[in-house]
């Protein structure tokens, strides 16, 4: 049987041998994402009851606009957002450099760090709820044993304290995923640059900033954006925890979202539509600032 040929220059695509392949992931993509998105956009200019809907322009979107509780998860959300990436990212590449450096029991430190990534949120959140318990969760048992009984408090019920403890959390949770990226990255580097490096006699520190990171700097960006997406759209953890107390210190978007689809009594999914739908305006604007401001502004040439 003879190869198949290739197609020539201007030659149409074979369209018949194409669309069986595209088809079906074709249909997943409509049917499971773009109807949903469009479908969200529709019911936030309508008032969607049981007993049918009805088309009210923008008042959702004017309700949305004095809605306090609402700003405060879009707050508390950001928080959460802008500061989850810069720590995991930062404490992720320390990590990997220090795999990179082949420090003592490098192999085991590489399955315990990437080790919280393999657990659920459902998990996590009831093992972290435990440590963070006042009377005898780890957190505080180990500030009285350190004598430091003045520092213990309910983690999880201070409002002061609600927001930054999950923080931490996300961040326990996520840094050995980074790590493990960044990791393969330092690892893929061209070999030929660093001995480069080494034979002018370049510094670890040298070699580290004027070589090394600039080649890792869109693995980096990669991470800070995947990161970003995942905290502004975060619930798992915040359900589990908290849902959303106390006094909405912890709310974010999405678990605002849900209790005003599923919890509050009005039966209208048109109001949580239209936070969807703001949401996902920002989400996607949010993304785009964050890429144009850390996008690489000359080429690397080596």
């Amino acid at each position: 049987m003879s190869a198949a040929r290739p197609p020539r220059a201007g030659e149409p695509p074979a369209w018949g041998a194409i669309l069986p392949f595209l088809l079906p992931a074709a249909l997943f993509y409509l049917g499971l994402t773009a109807y949903p998105v469009v479908r969200t956009i529709w019911n936030s200019v309508h008032e969607v009851l049981p007993a049918g809907e009805r088309f009210i322009g923008g008042d959702n979107y004017a309700t949305l606009w004095a809605d306090d509780t609402f700003w405060r998860a879009v707050r508390n959300t950001l928080i959460w957002a802008s500061a989850a990436p810069l720590l995991e990212v930062s404490i992720a590449l320390l990590l990997a450099l220090a795999l990179y450096a082949r420090v003592p029991a490098s192999r085991l430190l590489r399955v315990a760090w990437f080790t919280p990534v393999l657990m659920s949120y459902v998990v996590v959140g009831i093992v972290w709820a435990w440590i963070y318990n006042y009377d005898w969760g780890a957190a505080n048992t180990l500030l009285r044993l350190a004598g430091l009984d003045e520092w213990t408090r309910p983690w999880l019920g201070d409002t002061r304290t609600a927001l930054p403890a999950l923080i931490v959390v996300t961040t326990w949770m996520w840094t050995g995923f980074n790590m493990v990226v960044l990791l393969a990255a330092l690892h893929s580097l061209p070999g030929e640059v660093i001995e480069a490096a080494e034979l002018d006699r370049c510094g670890w520190g040298a070699k580290l900033w004027h070589v090394m990171l600039p080649l890792v700097r869109p693995t980096v960006l990669n991470l800070l954006v995947l990161s970003f997406v995942g905290k502004m759209k975060i619930f798992d953890l915040v359900w589990i925890t908290t849902k959303g107390g106390p006094l909405w210190s912890t709310e974010t978007v999405s678990t605002y979202t849900y209790k005003r689809a599923f919890e509050w009594s009005t039966f209208d999914l048109g109001y949580p539509s239209a936070i969807a739908t703001v949401w996902f305006v920002i989400v996607m604007g949010g993304v785009g600032v964050l890429t144009w401001s850390l996008r690489q502004r000359q080429k690397l040439e080596y």
